[in-house]
């Protein structure tokens, strides 16, 4: 692999010499999106799918085989948020794409543009094993059902994918039935069209109404969401203006790094100090983001006499969630630097609002999870997951990029687990699915092979999706997966107290083991001495030795449900 930063939001075509693309429709298609900037194609390949997949490793995309539709549905997605390039899933059709759907259901609810590239059985072919309707699954979760028509309108009907997945921030499925997919076609290459994301700039009367609510306010604070992730810089030069702090949702945890005003992620994840300073407000902005039950602890970080502001460039954001005082229709950033420059030509750009002395104190002595006391809840057999994970912060480089599986463990890595930016945390929770994890930390992985990959993930998420550790073996990824291993699916064990846990509780298992019989490297944790392996292992990886993934069987501690299971559950 090598090193690949993020790419822009932009996308048009190649500069390659001129060709002809044939001689069939599914040749063309694979050469198109190759031409329109695809990064990267994960997936399983079938017959109905064969000769696409081919064709886009022929126009130079490289392509990562995948042991589970599911698996290649998520890395693509997890790609995509990395590495600003558009992911592509390729299916065979009907059980293809259904063995997909978990992951394609993330994706559109996390709005990625991704493109999922299936084959459909023929229109004809009403007794088709493979037939369903593929157009109605697929918008049954939020994705936008697309089709290449024939050999006339192939060309058009790819850009036309493309263009919504990138303007609009879809997923979007590329339907092509096998028998259009043989029939013949030429088409003169390269192709090339504009597929740039619009920006949005908003009007100067909501810019002023936005700096009106920032001038009256005392304590401000901006929480910046998915939306907000391109426009980090702009938020904070405003933020510094306006003496307000900066806080992000979950999925945009790193954005403001190494700010000393940066209270990390807003909601059930927060500290008490962060919780206590956000609910403290007397005016939050939300700069793309949702201010939804898990960003706000359903409302209970929003005061009764806070000011409520929300940017987004999508209309039905705002306000979706809970009543806001002003609405501003408007790219992030975009609209960040215009206030910021209005208050610039008004020379008032020294006020001290909530970024006092005492303030930054407190910030900076609590507010990160791993710097607050720990009760050691550690036994002779099982190690305390906090504990662990403030350790494995000290040995693993900075330069990391860290996913998350669902599960009552989550919130140990997500805040005990430090990140260098917003490109170094995958969090792909929308559809809140235990197992996607080992899928997103390969994905992100491909996405930025310059950072040494970490995955935080349980034993029932993690045991779900094994079948893509051999994936991760056969790419020697040097991933280092923790397997928080409670032998139970925890959340529910801590939620359902004093019921029969028959159901989702198991016998201990010997993942080291197993992940040793995949050919990675298993280590069983139950202690912090047994951490000695895993430095020797970290070691090999950063001086760039073929290291191949680190199993962490970490044995943890029953921790009574963590803290912010029942604000999860109160979702359910």
């Amino acid at each position: 692999m090598t090193s690949l930063a993020p790419a822009p939001d932009t996308h048009s075509g190649s500069a390659t010499a001129p060709s002809t693309y044939g001689p069939t429709v599914a040749d063309v298609v694979g050469r198109v999106l190759a031409d329109l900037g695809v990064g990267h194609v994960f997936g399983v390949v079938g017959s109905g799918n064969f000769a696409m997949t081919n064709a886009l490793r022929a126009g130079g995309v490289g392509y990562t085989a995948a042991r589970h539709e599911g698996g290649a549905a998520t890395m693509a997605d997890a790609y995509t948020r990395m590495s600003g390039k558009v992911g592509v899933v390729s299916l065979h059709q009907g059980c293809g794409l259904t063995n997909a759907m978990t992951g394609i259901g993330e994706a559109a609810k996390s709005r990625t543009p991704m493109l999922v590239l299936t084959a459909d059985a023929p229109s004809a072919d009403l007794r088709s094993n493979f037939r369903i309707d593929q157009a109605a699954l697929v918008t049954s979760v939020g994705a936008v059902s697309e089709r290449v028509h024939g050999a006339h309108t192939v060309v058009a009907d790819v850009v036309r994918a493309m263009r919504t997945a990138i303007t609009q921030r879809r997923t979007v499925v590329l339907n092509v039935a096998i028998d259009v997919a043989g029939s013949p076609a030429s088409v003169s290459g390269p192709v090339v069209a504009d597929l740039t994301r619009p920006r949005v700039r908003p009007d100067q009367g909501s810019v002023a109404s936005l700096l009106a609510l920032i001038a009256a306010a005392a304590r401000p604070v901006f929480v910046a969401g998915r939306g907000a992730r391109d426009a980090g810089p702009q938020i904070a030069a405003l933020a510094e203006a306006t003496g307000a702090l900066v806080a992000t949702s979950a999925v945009a945890n790193g954005l403001f790094a190494g700010n000393p005003f940066s209270l990390g992620i807003s909601g059930g994840f927060s500290s008490a100090t962060t919780a206590d300073l956000v609910a403290g407000a007397d005016l939050i902005v939300g700069w793309g983001c949702a201010l939804n039950m898990w960003t706000m602890r359903h409302g209970k970080l929003i005061g009764s006499d806070t000011v409520v502001a929300q940017v987004d460039v999508d209309v039905d954001a705002i306000g979706a969630h809970r009543a806001v005082h002003l609405g501003v229709i408007g790219d992030c950033a975009l609209t960040a630097a215009d206030a910021l420059d209005v208050l610039s030509a008004r020379g008032n750009l020294t006020p001290t609002g909530y970024r006092t002395p005492e303030v930054a104190a407190t910030i900076a002595a609590t507010s990160r999870w791993r710097d607050v006391p720990v009760d050691d809840i550690s036994t002779t057999e099982q190690i305390d997951p906090r504990k662990l994970t403030i350790a494995l912060d000290d040995v693993l480089p900075a330069d990391r990029i860290v996913s998350i599986d669902s599960g009552n463990f989550m919130g140990y890595p997500s805040t005990h687990l430090s990140v260098p930016d917003e490109f170094g945390f995958c969090f792909t929770q929308a559809f809140q699915s235990i197992g996607l994890g080992l899928y997103t930390a390969v994905g992100a992985a491909t996405a930025r092979p310059d950072r040494l990959p970490v995955l935080g993930t349980g034993d029932g998420g993690f045991l779900m999706a094994i079948s893509e550790l051999e994936t991760a073996v056969r790419l020697r990824i040097p991933l280092a997966i923790v397997v928080y291993n409670d032998s139970a699916y925890g959340a529910e064990v801590h939620h359902f107290g004093d019921a029969d846990m028959t159901t989702v509780t198991f016998p201990e298992v010997d993942i080291a083991a197993i992940a040793t019989g995949y050919g990675a490297t298993g280590v069983t944790v139950r202690s912090l001495d047994d951490l000695e392996p895993v430095r020797t292992w970290v070691a090999a990886a950063v001086s760039g030795s073929d290291v191949g993934p680190l199993v962490i069987d970490a044995k943890i501690a029953a921790d009574g449900g963590a803290w912010w299971l029942a604000e999860a559950f109160a979702g359910h």
